[in-house]
């Protein structure tokens, strides 16, 4: 491990380089960040996961930017182009940026205009009228014509000349950086319509003509842009003034004002034009969309979490309902471990007959299984499915409409046939929603996290940067959790810390084989499940009921010694500590610390004692939405519960119970100004809203948290081009209301602007 990356890290970071360090090697030894956050936080000063995973970063990118080091030290070494100074240069360069800038002029390049005025013996030239002498360039010019080399003319040779010297101006570390600064600092995206395409690409018609300052556009109007331009709609430029761009140059360059500087002149306005225009565009496309695809897979991570974190219902005999009108309602019936142990179809929609049939048959299973709870998809026929069931007036049964988001991926999915490989989609479906509802958690790690519906932009964004933070979240989120190892599907135990698919399989093919895991110490037996991967994983591995109590808790097995020798300092047994507050506050914790185990440690294993495996999510509340149920239903000022589906950066989505999510624009989230809706909802919340608009024929609602949402027109906020910016072609109102900024999977973009117009007037 360098030292200089401990040191870079700590400082850029703002932490202590004893952590970091600490961090560093227990990477190298393959640890994870769930156990290096909860198990080893004496040796890292206490790092949360967050800390952790910016380290993870930002080594990463400091180890790729030396391989590429290396490589370019290789490359000029073979060449015999690497110098004393410019190997120092090149190990200097602290970002990639600047050191593609230094290796530039010795890349191998393709064949170009100043290569070609090379070839015709132009450089010598090109080297004096760089001087920029008092020479005449043309008398200088003429002595390089030569039939022979085809340079008929001074003129043609100062041409050539120009060329390599343009060359030379678009290599030139300095002016990139000066350029770069302002593409970053000044560039302005410009989008246009392509022509002919007005009509086809309607959907982009915000951006037919738009300007905004590159610096200040959020994430999701740049990905809108991109999308457009992809899908053959749009145009889309980042533009900076020219002749600011070229009088950063000319100083760099232009020495005088006699007749060569004049020729030096030209061709830096030329190598600007020419070359370093669309070089320097070309970066700033790359790292706007850097940052919009961080933003946005920001907003994913977020919304991901509250979602797996969702509150559990728990163990309950279960009946679970995907609704349907003509297909009818496909029903299962659940254990308390979520197993399936009947499948039937009702018809509670089609007319009387079927309606009693439907009654009758829900009421037989429920009494049958005892069922406790009633799950409901909240689909197409949802709301009507939940008024059956609570018609029906099943004594002690709770009756709960369930997000099915992602249900149909996971019923087609591999995992789902595999596991039920008899029934067909719709069976396993209804399975699926009344099991997300006993443990949300332990159901949704079986679906992609991009089929839940909770993304931005996600088909647009950078695809690996997105599985890989999505996957850490579902990691975060399973461990912080805890898993009951004998009853957790393979897909939950792949995402314990120290464990993966391959080892998930092994665990429950042994359990499968063996029984039940009578302790954690017996995970060792499991084929190819060595020490190491024990060290990660046990400490996030609950056994309830066994032979050692804390088997079910936190601890990790490496210290139940401490947790022994306080119970004999103490006279009782373990289990006693962890019944017996009494007890635990005779305990004196400095008594137990040593190498290793510190402070924190010995105050996570108190915190355990008290509640062991205690789970970290909300307490379960039933929710049930208003009496409207289809949009036909919602007038203007009405207010009604509902739950918060996703998170944008322009607002939230909400599901009132009417089979189509309303949108709370920013503006309508609170009475004070929002700058991000994330600070104010979460995905999952209880809310109640008002309604403000309906659009019956495009079926968008639009809706409003605030105290009084109807009560006079508000000023527009939002981001506002700075005078000393280039100004905008136009200024809408530069918060989001285009289709594709409202909601990717079906927006109601024109509706809130004609209601926001309607406003207005």
């Amino acid at each position: 491990m360098s030292d200089a990356y401990v040191s870079k890290i700590a400082v850029e970071l703002g932490l202590n380089s004893g952590g970091v360090a600490a961090a560093i090697n227990l990477f190298k030894e393959d640890a994870t960040i769930p156990f290096i956050s909860r198990y080893r936080k004496e040796a890292t000063g206490n790092l949360d996961e967050v800390a952790l995973g910016k380290i993870q970063d930002r080594l990463a990118q400091l180890k790729e930017l030396d391989e590429r080091r290396a490589a370019i030290i290789k490359s000029l070494t073979e060449r015999n182009l690497l110098t004393a100074e410019l190997k120092a240069k090149i190990e200097g360069a602290e970002v990639l940026s600047k050191l593609e800038d230094i290796y530039l002029p010795f890349r191998p390049k393709r064949r170009t205009r100043a290569t070609i005025a090379k070839e015709k013996g132009l450089e010598p030239l090109a080297d004096q009228i760089f001087l920029q002498g008092s020479e005449d360039p043309s008398q200088l010019a003429a002595a390089f014509i030569s039939e022979e080399k085809g340079v008929k003319t001074a003129e043609e040779a100062l041409a050539g000349a120009r060329d390599i010297i343009a060359e030379r101006v678009s290599e030139d570390e300095a002016a990139r950086a000066r350029l770069r600064q302002l593409f970053s600092a000044k560039g302005v995206f410009h989008s246009k319509v392509l022509e002919g395409k007005e009509a086809e690409g309607a959907k982009f018609k915000d951006y037919f003509d738009w300007k905004e300052p590159s610096i200040k556009a959020p994430s999701h109007r740049i990905l809108a842009m991109r999308r457009g331009e992809s899908e053959g709609y749009l145009t889309m430029r980042i533009e900076v003034e020219a002749d600011e761009a070229i009088s950063l140059l000319e100083p760099l360059f232009v020495k005088n004002g006699g007749n060569c500087g004049k020729q030096v002149k030209e061709a830096v306005t030329d190598s600007y034009s020419r070359l370093l225009a669309l070089s320097m565009e070309g970066e700033a496309r790359f790292e706007t969309k850097k940052r919009a695809d961080a933003e946005a897979i920001g907003v994913f991570v977020r919304n991901l979490r509250e979602i797996l974190m969702s509150s559990p219902l728990g163990h309950k005999n279960m009946l679970a309902l995907d609704p349907g009108f003509r297909t009818g309602c496909k029903l299962v019936c659940l254990d308390r471990n979520g197993k399936l142990i009947h499948d039937d179809v009702i018809y509670p929609h089609s007319g009387d007959g079927a309606s009693a049939s439907a009654a009758a048959k829900v009421k037989k299973l429920a009494a049958e299984f005892k069922t406790e709870v009633i799950a409901i998809g909240n689909g197409t026929a949802g709301r009507e499915t939940e008024e059956f069931a609570r018609g029906l007036k099943l004594e002690g049964v709770t009756i709960i409409m369930v997000n099915e988001s992602g249900a149909s991926v996971y019923s087609a999915s591999p995992v789902a046939r595999e596991e039920f490989p008899d029934k067909d989609v719709t069976v396993r479906g209804a399975v699926s929603i009344g099991r997300r509802l006993m443990d949300p958690l332990a159901e949704l790690v079986k679906i992609d996290p991009k089929s839940i519906g909770v993304g931005q932009y996600q088909h647009d964004v950078d695809q690996g940067g997105l599985k890989k933070s999505l996957d850490a979240t579902v990691e975060s989120c399973v461990n912080s959790v805890g898993v009951e190892v004998n009853m957790a599907s393979r897909e939950l135990l792949s995402y314990v810390s120290g464990l993966n698919a391959a080892l998930a399989k092994n665990i429950i093919e042994y359990r499968n084989a063996n029984g039940a895991f009578p302790s954690r110490a017996a995970l060792k037996k499991v084929p190819r499940l060595g020490p190491k991967a024990f060290e990660q994983a046990a400490g996030f591995l609950r056994l309830s009921g066994g032979k050692n109590p804390l088997d079910a808790s936190a601890v990790h097995p490496e210290r139940y010694g401490i947790v022994e020798g306080m119970a004999a300092d103490l006279g009782c047994e373990v289990k006693d500590l962890m019944t017996d507050a009494a007890l635990r506050a005779k305990i004196d914790i400095s008594k137990y610390i040593s190498d290793g185990v510190g402070e924190p440690t010995l105050k996570d294993i108190l915190a355990e004692l008290a509640k062991p495996g205690r789970d970290p999510r909300r307490q379960f509340e039933a929710f049930t939405f208003g009496e409207a149920q289809k949009i036909g239903d919602l007038k203007p000022g009405q207010k009604l519960p509902g739950i918060v589906t996703n998170v944008a950066a322009f607002g939230a989505f909400v599901d009132i119970g009417v089979h189509q999510d309303g949108l709370v624009h920013i503006s309508e989230l609170s009475d004070a100004f929002v700058k991000d809706a994330a600070a104010v909802v979460k995905v999952g919340q209880r809310v109640n809203v008002t309604i403000l608009d309906v659009d019956l024929p495009r079926n968008r609602i639009a809706l409003s948290l605030k105290s009084n949402p109807l009560v006079g027109p508000r000023e527009f906020r939002g981001p506002r081009v700075e005078p000393s910016g280039p100004a905008p072609v136009r200024r809408p109102d530069p918060r989001p209301r285009r289709q594709e900024d409202l909601n990717p999977a079906g927006s109601m973009g024109e509706a809130l602007k004609a209601f926001m117009d309607k406003r207005r007037s």
